[in-house]
């Protein structure tokens, strides 16, 4: 690759980070409000569902490679992983707790997602990452102990936890399988799967005539199925397949910060000490987990 190529791939990495840090970052405040319009697992469902069927619309001249029958287990695995658990944790936790914080404990993600890659996808451990991933978890305490005492609902909490779980399961079963399948045809069946069985399970225990079809909502859902769910993942996906996993992970962190950024402008949530704290915990976690290190002072785990 030439210097001029390079720094081309480099503005067009910082240009898709960029993108998904913000449409990422929106995201919690505008699902939150969606919520007062909608029950949680039919709104999941909806917005999953035009989603994944613009993507599967964007792949068509792809067809040839969607290859349905030798493929069809790792589209539906994924779906459940970071669709269904995904999506559907993260829709009804945002209804026990403010969204700027509710996203802040997903984003223990990327620590997560560090500790998994060394695991399963063979990216190194060392002794300074384990000692971030502590701090990762301290920070998620330190955020808690408003539920803990009342103040924060602790299913909340729960619910928060395994929507970064599963994001982090997800990840690094797509990582694991991108070899097998085309990575566009991945994103979109995934997708639209886990909008089709979240919109039938929310249909069988939540109402329809639950919801208020007003302009407000009709619009929050577009922009959310357009562009965080179909671009986003589409990016993400992208960001994925050009680096470790980690690496991509590492950035992720500064979307909770323009979450709480907009939930404070836009919701009049407030922000609390522990929510500083636990924030500033769970930043140092990541920069130590993804820090570069000079290879005569790595200290690998396991080896």
């Amino acid at each position: 690759m030439t210097e001029s190529e390079a720094a081309r791939s480099r503005k067009q990495t910082i240009f898709y980070l960029s993108f998904l840090i913000l449409i990422w970052g929106i995201n919690w405040p505008l699902s939150k409000y969606a919520l007062k319009f909608s029950p949680p697992l039919i709104f999941a469902g909806i917005r999953t569902l035009i989603g994944g069927t613009l993507l599967a619309v964007i792949a068509l001249p792809r067809w040839r490679k969607l290859r349905l029958r030798e493929t069809w287990p790792y589209y539906l695995a994924s779906a459940f992983l970071s669709i269904v658990f995904y999506y559907g944790f993260q829709t009804v936790g945002l209804q026990y707790m403010p969204a700027g914080l509710f996203s802040a404990i997903v984003f223990l993600q990327p620590v997560l997602l560090g500790l998994f890659a060394w695991l399963w996808l063979g990216e190194k451990m060392y002794a300074r990452k384990m000692f971030g991933l502590l701090i990762g978890f301290s920070g998620v305490a330190a955020m808690s102990i408003g539920g803990l005492e009342g103040g924060i609902s602790f299913i909340g909490i729960l619910l928060a936890l395994a929507t970064a779980l599963s994001w982090a399961l997800g990840t690094v079963y797509i990582k694991r399988q991108a070899a097998k399948v085309d990575m566009l045809w991945m994103t979109a069946m995934q997708i639209l799967i886990g909008g089709i069985v979240m919109t039938v399970y929310g249909s069988a225990v939540e109402s329809w005539s639950d919801i208020r079809w007003t302009e407000a909502f009709l619009l929050d859902t577009l922009f959310i199925s357009i562009f965080v769910i179909a671009l986003g993942w589409l990016v993400y996906f992208k960001l994925l397949g050009s680096g470790e996993a980690s690496k991509v992970g590492s950035f992720t962190f500064l979307i909770p910060v323009v979450s709480i950024i907009c939930s404070v402008v836009f919701l009049n949530e407030h922000i609390t000490l522990n929510l500083l704290i636990g924030m500033a915990l769970i930043v140092s976690s990541i920069l130590l987990v993804n820090a570069r290190t000079k290879a005569s002072h790595i200290r690998v785990i396991g080896k």
